[in-house]
């Protein structure tokens, strides 16, 4: 199925990102100095999620090659980034992913890998948790929710179960209970409602956690569901992707927007080429306004360059505001 073009000039948000940017004296929207270098290391995932703006799954063969994890060490050390965010996909499946994390890890720098959990009980990565743990990697790893029916749903049945298993198998290990062993949850909204407050769910989370399986973790990061990739073809093919846009664009928050991830993150595919986010990277956004949009060609001019924006933003400035470490505000 071939699906439509959404044209900002029949949005239903007919002033658009960059008007409510304007008003809140935001626009153009400029980095602040990149402190942490994103590593989306190619589409290959063992799930199949509903909400993926990624559109991994199985059957893709997108796979960051060495040469392009080269050049991302070669940008590490030139530049002032003391984190790296290692996204996929399952970004473990990556033959190369222990290698780069030791390679990030022997720099000194704070290594996240975003973990879907159940990859950690797969054949061969049976001693992936604890290579993890050696290393010191804080992990982020996605549970939309604490019961088994909402999280089947969104991720495919029996993923609630193997996820508790990889969770308790952490906190075997240290993570949530050991300092250096931060384990942090994601919690996405089912469907096309905006997450509720943070906090209040955090604690939720930990006490029903706690309570039925003994598993502890450090932080929970509420993420919108961005019209991005896969939840982008459900919106479009169900009718209500106007509708969906007019209610993340209606909830725009100043504050939000003035601490998106995007100002001091940047973002690599498995090609090299930049992104100003990973969202950005799902529509084949690149870094623009004139600066190099390859790895390859990167220039300190990188750290303030201007942010290519557009309407799917209003997901990262709606309520709270919305990153890849949950809330902004």
């Amino acid at each position: 199925m071939t699906l439509p073009i959404i044209s900002p000039r029949h949005s239903a948000v007919p002033d658009g990102f960059a008007a409510k940017m304007r008003e809140a004296n935001l626009y153009p929207l400029s980095a602040t100095g990149i402190e942490t270098l994103q590593v989306n290391v190619g589409k290959l995932c063992n799930q199949t999620c509903t909400h993926c703006h990624v559109d991994a799954g199985p059957d893709r063969r997108e796979i960051m090659p060495r040469e392009v994890f080269l050049q991302c060490l070669r940008v590490l050390d030139q530049s002032k980034a003391k984190t790296v965010d290692i996204t996929g996909g399952a970004p473990e499946l990556n033959p190369h992913f222990r290698w780069f994390v030791e390679e990030c890890r022997a720099r000194g720098l704070h290594v996240i890998d975003r973990c879907n959990l159940t990859i950690l009980l797969t054949r061969p990565h049976e001693e992936l948790a604890a290579f993890l743990a050696r290393h010191r990697v804080e992990i982020i790893a996605s549970l939309p929710c604490y019961t088994e029916a909402n999280t089947d749903a969104q991720r495919g049945v029996g993923v609630f179960r193997k996820s508790i298993d990889a969770l308790v198998r952490l906190n075997d290990l240290g993570y949530g209970h050991d300092q250096d062993l931060q384990l942090n949850l994601v919690y996405n909204p089912a469907g096309e409602a905006l997450p509720p407050d943070q906090a209040g769910l955090e604690r939720d989370y930990k006490e029903q956690l706690a309570r039925d399986f003994g598993i502890v973790f450090n932080r929970l990061f509420c993420i919108t569901n961005m019209p991005v990739g896969r939840f982008r073809e459900t919106l479009l093919e169900s009718g209500r992707y106007e509708e969906y846009l007019a209610r993340i664009a209606s909830a725009f928050n100043p504050c939000a927007a003035k601490n998106v991830m995007c100002r001091s993150l940047i973002s690599v595919d498995w090609q090299g080429f930049l992104y100003d986010c990973d969202f950005n990277q799902m529509l084949d956004l690149r870094v623009n306004h004139g600066l190099p949009a390859h790895i390859n060609d990167w220039t300190a001019a990188l750290n303030t360059r201007e942010i290519v924006i557009s309407e799917h933003c209003f997901g990262c400035t709606a309520g709270a505001g919305s990153s890849c470490s949950g809330a902004v505000t």
